[in-house]
């Protein structure tokens, strides 16, 4: 059967560029898309160490602006340096316990530069390990690809269900009705116009439906103007603000468990990406991200921003819209360095409900689902093997996510692991699949099922493109 084309250019579609009105208005999709996931890490930390108001709204600018730097690094990338696919980076999630922690060791006044210290050194060893981290990549087949894509959707869809009923567990009006019939319009809003509308705008129903949602919250009172009231116009986060980084050996300890995670789950959503997009990834594009997210984790603290890592969810909108060029996601990395430097188009972003987000969330993280139960129908799953691979990380990995408290009475620095499902199911699928598909087999059989080295990084490669390869084609 003859490979269905991509394009009708010789450009692949990760490569080709839009009208600047599809290209800014896809970008802002994304933005809308990620916003929250990246003004929530900072909000929490600089509340859990003491800060002002005025200083938690700069710190949120900072990691907006430090973002969108992040994005276009990985984008658009420079040498040996970002995967050039439509991947969006901000602030990780992974750090936020960790941070808090630190923050709490800390002296007073000393808890930013503590942190901001410990993520420098994080991101160097990142940087530094990235081309012999990336060679794992012939130990990721559509086995573990599958069942790890499979648990980036499930990790985040009770993040849309918190959206869904308030966002802020214990907060007036949590998990009421109108909340989530809210949630609830703005999802039977995306799915409508997804189904009626044709062309860009079906591409765009994501944003349409985030806009249509906050419009509809208006009346019910879910809307919150006060933040454009208070916001400036103009705020650069200047270098050190908080001050010069200090360099404390158990937090920079704490932050290199952190990366690793990071780095664990970046190679996961580049596979993933990667088969969303029809371009598969080797070991040269997996390094060269897990060398944009070290580098823009390093950078981040000169301007007061944290850890950067992937952001599966807008894998997702990546694989509902089919836009897949990067040039979209670099211009949503301008536009998130400009709300970094001007607070108040920030605050007309923040607008949007976290209920309407929701709504929009359970479409995009059950795509991301959706998309490794796919992958998984690549596998050979009538050989029992692979069926306990899928099982036993799948199982292991949503522990966290039904469970919070499931690892609390373990060790702090294991717990920042345990606590991620993302990186627990897909160190558990990596191992079973080493024990059961490549130790105490026979070389040669070794070599016809996976191959070794490049040939492993080739054959890896091509059953990833017959993947993708089923996927609709934009």
């Amino acid at each position: 059967m003859v490979a269905q084309s991509v394009a009708s250019d010789s450009v692949h579609p990760v490569d080709q560029t839009l009208p600047p009105g599809k290209l800014i208005t896809s970008g802002l999709q994304h933005v809308a898309a990620m916003y929250a996931g990246v003004v929530a890490p900072p909000l929490v930390v600089g509340a859990g160490i003491g800060l002002s108001t005025a200083d938690i709204t700069f710190l949120m600018g900072a990691s907006l602006f430090t973002a969108g730097l992040a994005t276009l690094l990985q984008t658009l990338g420079i040498w040996k340096i970002g995967a050039r696919l439509p991947f969006v980076n901000g602030v990780s999630f992974a750090g936020v316990a960790p941070m808090l922690a630190i923050g709490k060791s800390a002296a007073p006044g000393h808890a930013l530069p503590v942190i901001y210290g410990a993520v420098i050194v994080a991101g160097v060893l990142g940087f530094v390990l990235a081309p012999y981290f990336c060679k794992l990549v012939r130990f990721f087949p559509p086995v573990v690809t599958g069942s790890v894509i499979t648990l980036i959707g499930l990790s985040l869809l009770p993040v849309a269900i918190n959206w869904s009923q308030g966002g802020v567990p214990g907060a007036p009006g949590y998990a009421s009705v109108s909340n989530i019939a809210l949630a609830g319009a703005t999802l039977a809003i995306v799915l409508v116009l997804r189904r009626v509308l044709t062309g860009f705008l079906q591409q765009i129903v994501i944003l349409i439906g985030l806009v249509l949602g906050t419009l509809l919250a208006i009346p019910l009172g879910k809307s919150d103007f006060s933040p454009i009231k208070d916001a400036g116009l103009v705020g650069f986060p200047d270098p050190f603000h908080f001050g010069a980084p200090e360099f404390q050996i158990a937090a920079i300890i704490s932050m290199c468990v952190v990366m690793l995670v990071c780095m664990t789950e970046s190679t996961a959503d580049i596979l993933a990406l990667g088969k969303i997009v029809d371009k598969p990834a080797d070991e040269k594009m997996l390094a060269a991200g897990i060398r944009a997210d070290a580098l823009g984790s390093a950078l981040s603290p000169v301007f007061n921003g944290f850890m950067a890592s992937a952001f599966a969810q807008n894998i997702g909108l990546v694989a509902i819209t089919k836009v897949r060029s990067r040039f979209v996601v670099a211009a949503a990395g301008g536009i998130l360095i400009l709300l970094g430097l001007c607070p108040a188009l920030a605050s007309v972003i923040a607008l949007v409900p976290q209920p309407v987000l929701g709504g929009a969330g359970i479409v995009l993280f059950g795509s991301v689902a959706a998309s490794g139960i796919k992958t998984l129908t690549e596998a050979d799953l009538s050989d029992g093997n692979n069926l306990l691979i899928v099982a036993t990380s799948v199982g292991v990995g949503v522990i966290p996510v039904v469970s919070n408290t499931f690892y609390e009475h373990f060790n702090d620095h294991l717990k920042i692991i345990l606590d991620s499902g993302i990186s627990t199911g897909c160190l558990v699928a990596v191992v079973l699949n080493l024990a059961f598909n490549h130790l105490g087999r026979k070389p040669g059989a070794e070599a016809q099922g996976e191959g070794s080295g490049e040939d492993a990084v080739e054959g890896a490669g091509d059953q990833q493109a017959a993947a993708a390869r089923a996927l609709p084609v934009h």
